[in-house]
């Protein structure tokens, strides 16, 4: 009997739950300090699936499709539309994402992931996605199916484990409100390299520095994370150079069966040593000093570990990345096509 392939009942929650399950220890098993699980995560998993069948219609809108033979499960995909940032333009809507808990069972037969990758896109296109995205942890069974079917890699997401406190460099202090127009400056270059890099993922919202400075001065208020400037010495001008917020992480990048407790993330980071993208050669000394004062704050509030967001087009930021002891633990892909 060949495979077929159907939307998620709440028949399936038990099958679905041990399937998720095993994929969440194949990713503990590579990075068990990233992928930490939860103590009762099936649990976790069970309640996050029973969650999602008779959602509110309003919330953003998620699938999830199994591939069935002879009334066994052998494989699944969880797909979301992903509402767009205020701070970009949005043209195409909101993307589709196939998040990384999609998986397999061991004895699933060849092409029933391109056959389940397959029929999430036609489901996400169906829903209205003009722009497809996937995510996959390197080395997982996904990469080969992504590949095939046209993804290529998008965003990086950088993982460093061990984090530990040191001193604050004396050219990185916490940032104020009196720094939001510099702040917003920057903000606005790093805006235009990713756009420069991805224009149908990162064009620039045409209010895009009204609305970052309004979340800027908004995140100042937050408790949970910190927020910090690189300047130069007041002798070469004291200008900044550059930003970084750390934060906690979210559930977007973890699957409920992860304990992310231990986890911070860092997404809004730049700095002037890298505006040029393909520079392989730079020092990165004032970036590095800006990132570790980032990580230091993290590891003071009790976080581990921690992911940084890198675009895969910009060389010179992912090299600095994996100088400063980051490694890739996640991707995002695109397929290019449907948007133009």
């Amino acid at each position: 009997m060949a495979v077929t392939i159907r939307p998620a009942t709440p028949a399936d929650l038990d099958a679905m739950t041990a399937l998720l399950l095993q994929d969440a220890n194949q990713r503990r098993e590579i990075n068990p300090s990233l992928w930490r699980l939860k103590p009762e995560a099936g649990a976790a998993i069970a309640a996050s699936l029973a969650s999602t069948f008779g959602a509110d219609p309003a919330a953003p809108r998620q699938s999830w499709l199994v591939a069935e033979e002879n009334g066994a499960l052998l494989g699944l995909t969880h797909s979301l539309l992903l509402p767009v940032p205020p701070i970009y333009a949005g043209e195409f809507g909101p993307p589709g994402l196939i998040m990384e808990d999609s998986t397999l069972a061991p004895n699933a037969p060849s092409g029933t992931a391109t056959a389940l990758l397959q029929a999430a896109e036609a489901d996400l296109i169906a829903a209205g996605a003009r722009i497809l995205l996937a995510s996959s942890v390197p080395g997982g069974s996904w990469e080969a199916p992504l590949a095939a079917q046209g993804y290529h890699p998008l965003t990086l997401y950088l993982a460093k484990t061990g984090l530990t406190g040191a001193a604050r460099p004396e050219d990185v202090r916490q940032a104020t409100a009196d720094d939001m127009s510099a702040i917003v400056e920057l903000s606005a270059a790093h805006r235009q390299t990713l756009c420069d890099i991805k224009s149908v993922f990162w064009k620039p919202h045409p209010e895009a520095d009204e609305r970052f400075e309004r979340w800027m001065r908004r995140s100042l208020t937050l408790t949970d994370r910190d927020m910090f400037v690189s300047e130069t010495e007041a002798e070469m001008g004291g200008r900044i150079d550059g930003y970084a917020i750390s934060q906690p992480a979210t559930p977007l990048h973890f699957p409920p069966a992860h304990d992310i407790g231990g986890i911070g993330i860092i997404d809004d980071f730049y700095h002037r040593d890298f505006k040029d993208i393909a520079d392989p050669a730079h020092d990165y000394g004032a970036a590095s000093r800006l990132i570790s004062a980032a990580e230091t704050a993290l590891a003071k509030r009790g976080r581990t570990a921690t992911l940084v967001i890198c675009p895969a087009g910009w060389a010179s930021k992912k090299r600095f990345l994996e100088t400063t002891g980051h490694s890739v633990a996640l991707v995002w892909h695109i397929k290019p096509g449907l948007s133009g």
